[in-house]
């Protein structure tokens, strides 16, 4: 049954989530010194520091076998907290395979619920231990995941979070997340650049004490956005330059549900790549838009001395009022960093005007679906379903035969902007409603306008197995809004 749709008041809506969960780790108002705690919220302690890259664990003959443990007790701002991390560390490390490499990561959770691991935009098998989103890793267990890059993956910025069905948004707001990147087989000729730096975005709220905050219902049916907006971990940190030196910056979209709209102050940034893939060519703009999941590749280049802010503009995901009686699902300005140049000016190579991009698959299409996001008033409260039904690990919702090109036009009848991301099988852009001009090469989250929609050409030419597509606002998906793909041979 499709969902009706809301017009109840706000009251409803948090009955239906659970009114113990309204109060968001409120302690009173209290200061403890040096503007550590403030109102029971941890304040950062390391703003302004150089911006540190994530240790890299890199493939060598072939392989990258590493292991991941899940666990609380990071450093995040400058303190230490008990927020979540890899290997003890927030975000996790950064893996670095190349094309044909094989990815062997013995994951241990240490958490007190179970996890799993999503190699997130990898074109790597669903099935068995490979990128499976059932598979389930308990409390004290271990796993070995084994992932087969293919050697014509192109070479990209990706990453690696956690998957456990109705855990997934606490487990990535907690701190779990790390950059997973594919680097050509040998130099990169196509991007001259002085400094590559990985720029992942995460954002949370924790109280005084450094204990992950709790999250209310309206919170959760908006999609929670953390006080605390993080690169690497830290809070808005530096980022040294010398005038005229062309850097990469890597931006990955690592929050629950905070879209993110960059611009960096007194400069143009130079979009050449998308969701792992090259661009047909650098464009120059003011602003680069990522949705929840989404990574955006950038070329900076300073034009003189001073501090530049990289910005993330406010963006609203849709209005809310009319549904709730008060609120919206905005986000933002917040600095994320700051650009720092100085001294003598440095000569750098230009940029190419054409990039390697990956053409899209052509090919007849076999199959045309529609798929809708819907937010409606159940049983119990709020209901966040895709064609009216909640998620069912064990009900296969779309069925696929290997081989075949389809179409699928993803809609959203509501007042909220939803991310659309799909595992394993990449999909090109072929319009969207509100005239977005698409990127025009495969991607892997696309956001869908509120009272609008999508259409997409998706290739099932690779793998065969059962995997998901959902909102990637994750307390949606964790709420039920997303559903099952089978590609069978």
């Amino acid at each position: 049954m499709t969902p009706a749709p809301i017009s109840r008041r706000r009251a409803i809506v948090l009955g239906g989530f659970g009114a113990a969960s309204l109060a968001i780790g409120a302690t009173g108002w209290f200061a403890t010194g040096a503007g550590v705690r403030t109102g029971g919220r941890l304040q950062p302690a390391d703003t302004g520091a150089e911006l540190r890259q994530p240790k890299v664990l890199d493939s060598a003959d072939g392989r990258l076998q590493v292991e991941l443990t899940a666990a609380a007790g990071v450093r995040l701002a400058g303190h230490d907290t008990r927020a979540l991390g890899y290997n003890a560390t927030s975000p996790g490390p950064t893996l670095r395979v190349r094309p044909g490499d094989e990815l062997a990561v013995r994951l241990t959770n240490q958490l007190d619920e179970p996890t799993n691991l999503h190699t997130h935009g990898l074109r790597v098998s669903p099935q068995a231990n490979s990128d499976n989103p059932f598979l389930r890793v308990d409390p004290g267990a271990s796993f070995d995941y084994l992932f087969r890059i293919p050697p014509d993956h192109p070479a990209g910025t990706y990453w690696y979070h956690p998957h456990h069905h109705g855990m997934v948004a606490g487990q990535i707001f907690g701190g779990l997340a790390g950059a997973l990147l594919v680097a050509p087989p040998g130099q990169d000729p196509d991007l001259p650049v002085l400094e590559d730096r990985v720029l992942l975005v995460t954002d949370t709220t924790l109280d005084g004490d450094g204990r992950l905050a709790e999250i209310g219902a309206m919170d959760r049916a908006m999609g929670r956005q953390g006080e605390l907006v993080l690169v690497n971990g830290q809070h808005e940190p530096t980022i040294p330059a010398d005038p005229g030196a062309t850097q990469r910056w890597r931006v990955i979209n690592g929050c629950v549900s905070r879209v993110l709209s960059i611009r960096l102050d007194g400069h143009e940034l130079v979009h050449v790549a998308q969701d792992g893939t090259f661009l047909p060519a650098p464009i120059a703009a003011d602003r680069v838009m990522l949705a929840p999941g989404n990574r955006a590749d950038v070329i900076v280049r300073p034009t003189g001395t001073g501090r530049y802010p990289l910005i993330a503009e406010a963006v609203n995901r849709g209005g809310m009022d009319e549904m709730m009686g008060g609120g919206t699902a905005s986000s933002g300005p917040v600095i994320l960093a700051t650009m720092v140049t100085a001294g003598a000016p440095v000569t750098a190579p230009p940029l190419p005007t054409a990039l390697p991009a990956e053409t899209p698959a052509v090919g007849p299409v076999t199959t045309r679906r529609e798929i809708a996001f819907q937010m409606g008033m159940g049983m119990g409260g709020m209901d966040f379903a895709i064609d009216g039904r909640i998620f069912d690990p064990d009900r296969d919702d779309q069925n696929v035969t290997l081989g075949d090109t389809e179409e699928w036009t993803i809609t959203n009848p509501g007042p909220l902007a939803h991310p659309f991301h799909l595992h394993v099988w990449p999909f090109t852009v072929v319009e969207l409603s509100d005239a977005t001009p698409p990127v025009g090469v495969p991607q892997d989250v696309v956001l869908v306008p509120a009272r609008g929609w999508v259409r997409l050409r998706i290739p099932f030419t690779n793998y065969s197995g059962r995997s998901v597509y959902h909102c990637h606002i994750l307390d949606h998906e964790d709420a039920g809004m997303m559903a099952t793909v089978n590609v069978r041979a």
